[in-house]
């Protein structure tokens, strides 16, 4: 394991300049988020298509019907809005892939754990969900040089922090332990009477007493590995940029009244930056959909139920963001 001192003395250092473009494709580009939209949807119909019969006997039981065109459209552009996140948040198709599995593990744990659905009907549904964000991006946009192992070493910071497979291996046992240290707590505390108030359709919360810390990080070690793709390596090989620049050339007695607001709010360094706002993107993302998940196409459940099981979820993310900067936060690192 590369140690917090290596890290500092061993990373690459930060420049100003930008990092080398990537190939693009020819595709125009107002064409490709329409597109990527195409091809999302359509591969999610497709999939869900061929998989019907495998997942709906599960599922109908404990769904609400929805009979609504607006309900239908409502699902269509809730998909069409995660998508637009991903694309003018300059995403790739790992970024969205991950944001996509994290944010849609809860609804689909709460149905597995206390519904009775069977763990493959639910982790078809999250292939599902996860290939169609991944395949558009991934063939419309080029890998992020975080990403890419064939970037220029150039265009990205602590390049060798990243390649490191220790760092790699507890860096997502962190994040895994975070998720199982939230969920823990919740099922000893205040979440088992919760879910029998809100949720009509529970008969039997024994899961959440009879639930055991190893097993549940064991379980998350996969939702560990996504949030260490999103949150930690995009920050970490973040490289400066004008921000940084006029940080460093801030000066608090020439400096204007904006400029220094500016400064006090917003004066982080390129990883700070980047690591809050995927930060608030996950937490945000995760509560938003598994809210409306569970409260829409959940029978029984009420709003302050979905709203309950949502806060668990958003905020195992938002402290996984917040460790993973404390990791980071060390000179060398910190660019």
């Amino acid at each position: 394991m590369v140690s917090r001192k290596k890290m500092a003395n061993g990373g690459a250092v930060a420049t100003a300049s930008s990092p080398p473009v990537l190939p693009t494709h020819k595709i125009p580009t107002a064409l490709r988020f329409p597109l990527a939209v195409f091809m999302s949807m359509s591969l999610s119909a497709l999939l869900y298509s061929l998989t019907a019969d495998l997942r709906a006997d599960d599922l109908a039981v404990v769904s609400r019907r929805l009979v609504e065109w607006w309900q239908v459209l409502g699902l269509l552009g809730f998909k069409a809005a995660e998508l637009a996140i991903g694309w003018w948040g300059g995403y790739d198709g790992i970024d969205l892939a991950s944001l996509t599995f994290l944010s849609h593990v809860p609804p689909l744990y709460l149905l597995t754990t206390f519904y009775g659905i069977r763990p493959t009907t639910l982790i078809a549904s999250l292939i599902i969900d996860t290939i169609s964000t991944y395949i558009p991006f991934r063939y419309l946009r080029p890998l992020s040089p975080t990403h890419n192992p064939e970037a220029p070493k150039g265009a990205v910071s602590n390049r060798s922090i990243l390649n490191d497979l220790p760092v790699q291996l507890y860096t997502t046992l962190l994040a895994a332990g975070i998720y199982g240290v939230v969920v823990y707590a919740s099922f000893k505390t205040w979440l088992p009477v919760h879910l029998v108030l809100y949720f009509d359709g529970i008969k039997d919360i024994s899961a959440a007493h009879d639930a055991a810390l190893p097993f549940l990080i064991l379980a998350f070690t996969p939702l560990g590995y996504a949030a260490r793709a999103f949150l930690f390596t995009p920050a970490t090989g973040a490289k400066r940029d004008l921000g940084d620049i006029r940080n460093l050339a801030f000066n608090p007695e020439t400096a204007t009244l904006a400029e220094t607001i500016r400064y006090n709010v917003w004066g982080y360094s390129k990883r700070t930056r980047t690591l809050i706002k995927r930060t608030a993107t996950l937490a945000a993302a995760t509560y938003i959909y598994t809210y409306l998940q569970v409260y829409g196409t959940v029978e029984g459940t009420e709003g302050y139920g979905a709203a309950g099981w949502a806060c668990v979820w958003a905020t195992a993310a938002a402290l996984t963001g917040t460790m993973f900067w404390w990791v980071g936060d060390v000179k060398g690192v910190s660019n």
